[in-house]
């Protein structure tokens, strides 16, 4: 294969991964819109700015406990199988939710229940469809298939807000708030069902290895492997903090309605605003993939992402939100994008679930976590302060990890010393 093959688009010829990138751009945008239904059904129905961030620690707590088994899972049983039952639990939580809006519920406390078995398939899912792709894809493909990957669950964080803020705003004018949610939860329900015959017909299905005990020492492989690889470590503690200050799409329904004075359709514009920044630049990556000074790029793309956040906090103006967030998203990218292919690029397959299993608890806990740490602080001293704090906070973390704790991450040049450093395991023939 030439270097040309590999850094275009040949990687879509390849069938099974075309199912899979679909069946995640279903999957993308049913979370989308489950997460605008969410967030606004439940503070229309308490107000509470505390109650957002309760939205994502609802979600975190489950996730972290089944983490480490589910990347254990991953490791020993057919992944492709484990996708498609996290596809099915999603879909039962969507049907629970629109029977709740249905049924006009007026507590938070069953929708938490749900969005708690939200965080138990979202547990399985990450680490499982990250450590899937490289069994899909050749290795010199790898930077391109993520690219692509990220590409479209951007286009999906686009759409899915966008339609589900229209949605839930034109079935609110007929039915009532609560009526929005449910045609909502209807519409991702839908989507979660046209994913599922696109994971059935992935042919490969990751390696099945002979059974092994569920010990702590198997549970921690992956730990271990990422406290041992420093640059592994350090980005990935790096979107860790740095987005677990940033957390201000969670804060979006409330500063929609009271600093804009808006509805849920600009909602739903406002939180695709992030994708639309993101999804530029993955496309970008995706024609013209990252070959020099690596590092560097990561950190600013963290620095960028802090920027925008304090310019967010800042503005009361819709169009001044929008560039904001669509700069935060694509700052979010290259960060998600670097890491994404480092810890791939460095992880051998027969731990490479364990390791994405460690990756998803970081990626939980900055963004779940983030969320109730940004509801907790814009309930301790205001929406805006809040918000403005974690994007200065983030830039601090971006500074820290750059210079005194992280250097070698700084320095790295390219992917391809972690390939000669710590070649990947090439896929199984078909």
């Amino acid at each position: 294969m030439t270097s040309t093959d590999a850094s275009g688009f040949a990687v879509l010829r390849n069938r099974d991964f075309r199912l899979f990138v679909v069946a995640r751009f279903f999957a993308g945008i049913a979370a989308q819109m489950l997460v605008i239904a969410v967030g606004w059904q439940v503070y229309h129905l308490t107000g509470r700015l505390l109650d957002l961030g309760l939205i994502g620690l609802s979600q975190f707590l489950p996730f972290v406990v089944f983490a480490l088994i589910a990347g254990h899972a991953a490791d020993r049983f057919d992944r492709r199988s484990i996708l498609l039952l996290c596809a099915l639990l999603q879909l039962v939580c969507s049907a629970l939710l629109f029977m709740f809006a249905l049924s006009r519920i007026a507590h938070t406390g069953p929708i938490f229940a749900v969005l708690a078995f939200l965080g138990i398939a979202r547990a399985f899912q990450m680490p499982t469809a990250q450590s899937f792709m490289p069994n899909l894809v050749p290795v010199e493909l790898l930077p391109t298939a993520v690219a692509i990957n990220s590409s479209s669950f951007q286009v999906a964080t686009i759409a899915g807000p966008s339609l589900g803020g229209v949605v839930y705003s034109f079935a609110q004018s007929t039915s009532g708030a609560l009526g929005g949610a449910g045609w909502t939860y209807l519409g991702a329900g839908l989507l979660l069902l046209l994913s599922l015959p696109m994971l059935a017909l992935i042919r490969r299905r990751g390696p099945v290895r002979a059974a092994a005990p569920v010990s702590a020492d198997h549970l921690l492989q992956g730990m271990r492997f990422v406290w041992r690889r420093k640059t592994v470590l350090g980005a990935l503690s790096l979107d860790l903090f740095a987005v677990l200050f940033g957390g201000a799409t969670a804060l979006l329904p409330a500063f929609t309605r009271d600093v804009l004075h808006a509805g849920p359709a600009v909602f739903g514009y406002l939180r695709s605003a992030p994708g639309i920044g993101a999804g530029v630049t993955a496309v970008a990556l995706a024609i013209a993939p990252l070959r020099r000074r690596v590092g560097i790029t990561m950190f600013a793309g963290v620095a960028a992402f802090g920027v925008a956040t304090v310019a967010f906090g800042l503005t009361r103006h819709f169009a001044v939100a929008m560039i904001a967030l669509a700069v935060l998203g694509a700052g979010d990218m290259i960060s998600v994008f670097i890491r994404h292919v480092l810890v791939q690029l460095e992880t051998p397959d027969e731990i490479r679930g364990r390791v994405s299993a460690v990756n998803s608890i970081f990626i939980g806990a900055s963004n779940e976590l983030g969320e109730f740490e940004s509801g907790l602080t814009a309930a301790w001293f205001g929406l805006v302060p809040a918000i403005v704090f974690g994007g200065v906070a983030t830039l601090v973390v971006a500074g820290l990890w750059a210079w005194p704790l992280f250097p070698q991450l700084r320095r790295m040049q390219s992917f391809d010393e972690l390939g000669e450093r710590h070649p990947a395991a090439p896929p199984p023939p078909r």
